[in-house]
């Protein structure tokens, strides 16, 4: 419970105190240092001492000049309720957040957070990665704990569609970082506190392939969960793909003896994602990854159950993206019918905008296929063809340096119209590959007055991404 309080005051003076927000010290080392003295306190009492003291040390917070006001717009309130609880953190450290949280200036960046520049998405700034030690002891691990858990505390827009109350989640990963002494350890304990933040940006990129079920090998065929059962989609090789023994529409319901069903139970806490269709989208690229040459598949198909023993090829020797994106094969523009024109924005090319729109003269309907990521920007170039007049389709929330947590909305952002105009039905497919800016981009498109979007979840994954480095070399994205 001690080191839970720690990392709260230490993430609340990181982006309050206005000695640390301006760089006066390496606040890294301040957490190491005052560690010890709370981790080895007697009791609740001298612990919270040793943070009050502490935070004495850094010297006076004089009355700021012009004091920052809290916004009477915000989309989110700073989550700082819990400074002014007595009982939590004794009346002297209460009062000591308090006047530092009452007199933090207005205007100006800080030393560890800036924002992007036009865009506004949060800059993490000044942050080592300690790349030189990929098994942080025991005080680094806290770090990353603290560093990540406050990040979300403070910058995170989503911070409220999180399923987890967030102080339970920092009090149940305290021991568990603790715990992971190794380096691997270490990288799945900091995959599963990713993972709960159920963002699908806000993965360990930096050591993805940690998760379950490891191994460099694969077999060579492309898995997507349909109706949560996990089908053969593609072959990732054209020769060994086929002597697997399996077929495109075979579900998998077994590996190496293991149902499917018990697998994604064990592997779903390492998986980040914003919902569970994408969860199971990534889980089935890895399903029949491993390091062993071969493994046994127990599989159905035609209503009959079957078994085979399938080859593993390393990854770097088929093609992995095959199965990825279900559009369609052939160029990105395709008049399918008189009636219906087709353009997949897996190959679109933003300077070509109108001349699709020529393309697709007299068809009824316009289907945009945004089941993958568009190879180019078009939110606006082919957009604004749908559209007579100038339309809204979103809103960004941002966040001020001065107002740690808050985030206010901004204004509208509109597709304005373009010639020639679309007169036709807009129809926008989407499912579990529609990720970022392909969500973006059918945010923009289903505005249009005769748009229908048709598919399943998306990877709720919109938004600018900001990463964040953590101790061991690692990196996430929010």
């Amino acid at each position: 419970a001690n080191l839970v309080t720690l990392g709260k005051v230490w993430g609340f003076a990181k982006y309050h105190h206005p000695r640390v927000t301006a760089g006066d010290f390496d606040w890294d080392q301040q957490l190491l240092d005052v560690l010890p003295a709370v981790r080895d306190a007697p009791d609740r009492e001298a612990a919270l001492d040793a943070m009050n003291a502490w935070l004495e040390r850094l010297g006076p917070v004089e009355p700021c000049d012009r004091c920052a006001e809290v916004p009477s717009d915000g989309h989110l309130d700073a989550p700082v309720a819990w400074i002014e609880d007595t009982a939590m953190l004794g009346a002297d450290l209460s009062r000591r957040l308090g006047h530092i949280h009452a007199n933090r200036p207005d205007g100006g960046g800080q030393h560890y957070v800036a924002h992007q520049p036009g865009v506004g998405n949060p800059l993490f700034l000044n942050e080592d990665d300690y790349a030189d030690d990929p098994a942080p002891d025991e005080g680094l691990r806290l770090l990353a704990l603290y560093r990540f858990w406050n990040v979300i505390q403070y910058w995170f827009p989503y911070r409220d569609l999180i399923d987890d109350d967030l102080d339970a989640l920092l009090a149940e990963f305290v021991p568990d970082v603790l715990d992971a002494s190794d380096a691997q350890a270490y990288r799945l304990t900091m995959l599963r506190l990713i993972a709960r933040v159920k963002d699908t940006h806000a993965n360990l990129w930096s050591d993805v392939a940690v998760r379950p079920p490891g191994g460099s090998l694969r077999v060579p065929v492309a898995v997507r969960f349909i109706e949560n059962r996990a089908v053969v989609v593609d072959y990732q090789d054209d020769t060994h793909g086929p002597a697997t023994g399996l077929e495109i529409g075979d579900v998998v319901e077994a590996v190496d003896g293991v149902p499917v069903e018990t697998l994604i139970r064990q592997w779903e806490p390492y998986y980040a994602a914003s919902n569970r269709p994408t969860r199971l989208r990534d889980i089935g690229r890895s399903l029949l990854r491993g390091s062993s040459a071969s493994v046994a598949i127990a599989f159905e198909r035609g209503g009959t159950r079957m078994e085979t023993v399938a080859q593993r090829l390393a990854i770097g020797e088929m093609d992995p993206t095959r199965g990825l994106t279900h559009d369609l094969d052939g160029p990105a523009f395709q008049r399918l019918s008189p009636d219906v024109a087709y353009l997949k924005l897996s190959s679109v090319v933003a300077e070509s905008a109108a001349s699709y729109i020529e393309r697709a003269e007299g068809s009824q309907v316009f289907v945009i296929d945004i089941r993958n990521y568009p190879s180019e920007f078009v939110v606006f170039a082919l957009g604004g063809h749908f559209v007579t007049e100038s339309t809204p389709f979103a809103r960004f929330t941002s966040a001020r340096a001065a107002n740690p947590g808050v985030f206010t909305m901004g204004p509208a952002v509109s597709v304005s119209p373009r010639a020639p105009h679309y007169p036709g039905r807009i129809v926008i497919l989407v499912d579990e590959t529609s990720q970022s800016q392909s969500e973006y981009t059918a945010m923009a498109f289903r505005a249009a007055p005769n748009a229908l979007v048709v598919g399943s979840t998306t990877a709720g994954a919109d938004g600018n991404v900001s990463p964040i480095p953590l101790p061991g070399g690692l990196r996430s994205l929010i």
